[in-house]
């Protein structure tokens, strides 16, 4: 199996671990303030990660990356600036979720899959192909029927649309920065520093902001932080960040796309709810472009003609 079937695989994995959160992510914020939850969630997920760092610090020696050096100061600003994208983008969504729906913030947020590639034209003058396109425009309209069918969409644009769509770029930009450092740097040193850095903006927001909380958490808001700090946090940016070393930005916020397919699946499983005729239309739309987005450039070559004898 190829580097970027698999790298697609585990990004796949990805958005079916972090689909699967939505439930109990949401129960635990109604008893646990927000950002306390957050810096909890990337606490354990630090300390999750720390033996693995202990285990391979002789790579990181050979690498040249222990110790304030050259080397190493480069992967530490790369992993703080990624962190702070990471931290923006649960930040605004948060936000936002005070002032429009959950349907309407689904929908945004998910637009994410058009940022990306429109950031590698600004930035990179790359230039998508027919079939990313295609698989984009399936997907998009996919995440509409979603997250919008049934939803109230009543009261036009307020601020918490706008919050939520700096969401959308903030996750944007963490996707494509970490397609820009991944496939040069340590893939462990860079998920370790993004994660640290969200700690600490997390932490000290929830000073600032919501005041002394009990600490750590108990109950159900304690195993929600453990779960999505240990699978939804530490393994899944650890997967991300390593799997991006093999595909492209693009590619990653298609596959992306997949999460609320995920989601979905977790709350009919979880709570019950089912889901409508046009929110499984928007299901197979997003799979059709992901497929629309990998299979294309195969479907659209000519068949090798052998020589003539």
């Amino acid at each position: 199996m190829s580097p970027r079937v698999l790298a697609d695989l585990g990004l796949l994995f990805v958005a079916f671990i972090w689909g699967l959160t939505f439930v109990m992510v949401q129960d635990a914020v109604q008893a646990y303030p927000v950002f306390a939850f957050l810096a909890a969630r990337f606490l354990f997920a630090l300390i999750g990660l720390s033996p693995l760092l202990w285990r391979r610090r002789h790579d990181l020696r050979t690498l040249g990356l222990t110790g304030i050096g050259p080397r190493l100061g480069p992967q530490l600003l790369a992993g703080v600036w990624i962190g702070c994208f990471l931290f923006a983008g649960y930040s605004f969504q948060t936000a936002g979720l005070l002032f429009t729906t959950p349907a309407k913030a689904g929908f945004i947020t998910g637009l994410s899959v058009v940022i990306v590639p429109l950031l590698g034209i600004l930035i990179l003058r790359e230039r998508p192909t027919i079939a990313v396109i295609s698989g984009i425009t399936l997907a998009t309209i996919g995440l509409g029927l979603l997250s919008l069918a049934g939803g109230d969409l009543s009261g036009g644009i307020n601020p918490g649309d706008l919050l939520v769509l700096a969401c959308a770029f903030s996750f944007a930009a963490h996707i494509f920065t970490v397609g820009r450092f991944a496939p040069r740097m340590n893939a462990l040193l860079l998920t370790m520093t993004q994660i640290a850095t969200v700690v600490v903006l997390a932490g000290a927001t929830a000073l600032l902001f919501e005041g002394p909380t009990a600490w750590p958490p108990s109950g159900q808001p304690l195993f929600a932080a453990l779960f999505t700090g240990l699978l939804a946090t530490a393994l899944a940016f650890g997967l991300q960040t390593r799997a991006q070393r093999f595909t492209t930005a693009t590619h990653t916020a298609l596959i992306f796309a997949t999460e609320p397919v995920f989601a979905a699946l977790a709350s009919f499983v979880l709570i019950g709810e089912l889901l409508g005729p046009a929110q499984l239309a928007g299901c197979g739309l997003i799979l059709a472009g992901m497929l629309a987005a990998e299979m294309g450039p195969t479907l659209g070559r000519r068949p090798h003609k052998a020589p003539p004898p």
